[in-house]
C-alpha cells in the first residue's frame, strides 16, 4: 500500500491521507511521478477503473499520526501549482524561473 496525501483547494481543507494498492497508485501517478493534478489524472483515463479507484481509497484514510511515508501528492483546483512541479516529481519541484525550489 501507498499513501497519497490529498492537497484541495478549498479554504476548509484538511490534506488528508488515503492509503492505495499499488494498482490504484499506478492508475493516478505515471511511473515515476509522485505529484499529479486531478484534471491530468481525469484526462489520461480510464473513468470507469478511476471512478472505481477514487471510490476504494476514499474509504482508506490514514491518520496523520498513524502515517509512515507520503508517497504522492494530489492536487484538487490547484492549477497554478503545476508550474512548480514541471515534472510531477517533488524532489524536482522548481520556481517558475526554472531554479530549484530545494
Amino acid at each position: 500500500m501507498k499513501n497519497i496525501q490529498v492537497i484541495d483547494g478549498a479554504e476548509n481543507t484538511v490534506y488528508d491521507i488515503f492509503s492505495a494498492t499499488d494498482e490504484e497508485f499506478d492508475l493516478i501517478f505515471p511511473i515515476g511521478q509522485d505529484v499529479a493534478f486531478i484534471d491530468e489524472v481525469m484526462a489520461r483515463g480510464p473513468p470507469e477503473a478511476l471512478d472505481a479507484a477514487f471510490d476504494r481509497i476514499w474509504t482508506r484514510r490514514v491518520r496523520k499520526q498513524d502515517v509512515v511515508g507520503i508517497h504522492g501528492l494530489l492536487f484538487y483546483e490547484l492549477e497554478y501549482k503545476k508550474r512548480y512541479y514541471p515534472t510531477r516529481k517533488d524532489e524536482e519541484a522548481g520556481n517558475p524561473d526554472g531554479t530549484r525550489l530545494r
